[in-house]
């Protein structure tokens, strides 16, 4: 894919060092990550994929909550996989791929997940609208799509959200806020069915794309 390699180097210079204290600061304003594991609820023994794992930190909630569950992960930074593998150990089965580019089988083996997490990643994926496509088609019979992001924070004071902007800015984070709509089309698209809220004020925005048995 055009532009894959570029964007894979700029994650790893972006994560080099940010890795490092990357759960510690961002524990402050990814807000809603523990509510999505809660909501997970994978079947005893699914299979559960997260794309955009980064240093792990979501698959070793869920690997604490749900331990009967086979997990998975991908990312595009080989840096923050470096922090994934030391988290997780053998907990995981961790890749490096293109979220936008990928075969869950090839890279897993099997068909399909039970569940399928992207949480704060969409924001930061160039193609992101592919990269949501590419998501949803992972899904088994019945499983379920979990998509946690920025929202537009139109309900928050002007100062605090054109600061979080600015910092988001500075690791290439960019909010979508047509994400509602994108994820309607994907339903649409592959005969899924989409619930869809804002959270804290508009500060993040929670879909989850449900795929019939």
């Amino acid at each position: 894919m055009s532009g894959t390699v570029s964007h894979a180097e700029l994650m790893d210079s972006t994560y080099r060092y940010q890795r490092l204290i990357y759960d510690v600061t961002r524990r402050y304003y990814l807000l809603g990550r523990d509510r999505l594991v809660r909501d997970l609820a994978p079947p005893p023994g699914g299979r559960v994929l997260e794309i955009g794992c980064g240093t792990g930190r979501n698959l070793a909630r869920i690997a604490a909550q749900y331990p009967e569950c086979a997990l998975f992960g991908l990312d595009i930074s080989q840096e923050m996989l470096r922090s994934a593998r030391s988290k997780l150990g053998a907990h995981a089965t961790l890749v490096r791929a293109d979220a936008c580019d990928f075969d869950g089988t090839a890279l897993f083996g099997a068909g399909g997940f039970d569940r399928v997490v992207l949480s704060y990643s969409l924001s930061m994926i160039p193609d992101w609208h592919r990269a949501l496509h590419m998501a949803a088609a992972q899904l088994a019979p019945g499983g379920e799509l979990h998509v946690l992001d920025f929202g537009d924070q139109s309900h928050l004071p002007r100062g605090f959200r054109h600061l979080l902007q600015a910092w988001l800015a500075r690791f290439h984070v960019t909010p979508r806020v047509d994400l509602h709509a994108h994820m309607q089309a994907v339903a649409a698209k592959q005969g899924q069915k989409l619930r869809f809220q804002s959270l804290y004020r508009d500060y993040a925005r929670y879909g989850v794309l449900s795929r019939p048995l």
